[in-house]
């Protein structure tokens, strides 16, 4: 088991901010990343057919011989989880609880803000995984269409995402929140004009760094951590999109660790 890839999937390539903090954790563990880019953006589709593509990819990663799954992706893990945790015969993680309870750690006021696509703010599944804690935090979130597209076409600091970051951030500046959680994995590439548009007295949350660190207690936890070897681990990228996009991109945003990117075509 230790010797068996961390699967990890998303709809484009936000979840590489997840992989990156992993990388980082667990350096000697080998990935098999695949990222759904032929069908993105997941933020507007209909619950359906995000769960039926979740299955897909974890069937595939299944084909890797993965020994977990890292739903790398908030509209992903906003509807489709637990239906994973329960029919997908490996260990699952989502990135929604590990992003709340950093979140928590960190308010002062109990103010909370969520940023997300669509399609996750519309599931009420940040609502509904702060009122479980029972800390009376009081949660404003806002969907913010565009943010994901824009990193997908390398786009993160324009003026014009400036400008649309500006319009879409508007309800949880109004809110007063002094802590802010990136709900979507694509928007940690953002960070910079999420930052400069919040103001230095908000804190932004990234999941990547929480969901790493879980990923790490539950594989140590089971005994299933990979031994570090002489050789460097095999990090394989699968995308059903444009190959060179992805390398690309890739490169840009995850680092030097994107050397083989294989093509998936969904039939």
């Amino acid at each position: 088991m230790s010797e068996r890839p961390i699967g990890v999937i998303d709809s484009g390539l936000g979840g590489l901010t997840v992989l990156r903090a992993l990388i980082d954790l667990l350096p000697d563990e080998p990935v098999v990343y695949f990222g759904d880019t032929g069908r993105f953006p997941y933020g507007p589709k209909p619950d359906r057919d995000v769960v039926k593509y979740a299955f897909e990819m974890a069937d595939l990663l299944a084909d890797h011989d993965a020994k977990m799954l890292v739903v790398a992706c908030n509209r992903a893990s906003s509807v489709a989880l637990d239906a994973l945790r329960r029919d997908c015969g490996m260990p699952v993680i989502g990135v929604i609880e590990p992003a709340l309870r950093a979140a928590i750690r960190v308010t002062q006021t109990k103010r909370v803000g969520v940023i997300g696509t669509v399609g996750t703010i519309a599931s009420g599944a940040y609502q509904r995984a702060a009122a479980a804690t029972g800390t009376g935090i009081a949660l404003t979130c806002a969907a913010c269409p565009g943010f994901a597209e824009f990193v997908e076409a390398g786009d993160v600091d324009s003026q014009e995402v400036h400008v649309l970051a500006e319009r879409l951030l508007a309800p949880v500046r109004s809110a007063g929140v002094d802590t802010l959680v990136l709900g979507c994995t694509h928007y940690p590439l953002l960070a910079r004009t999420i930052g400069d548009v919040m103001g230095r007295g908000v804190v932004l949350v990234s999941s990547a760094d929480e969901t790493a660190f879980e990923i790490r207690t539950l594989l140590g936890g089971a005994g299933h951590a990979h031994r570090p070897g002489s050789e460097a681990p095999r990090r394989v990228f699968v995308t059903s999109g444009d190959l060179d996009t992805f390398r690309t991109l890739g490169a840009r945003f995850l680092g030097p660790e994107v050397e083989t990117v294989e093509a998936w075509e969904w039939s």
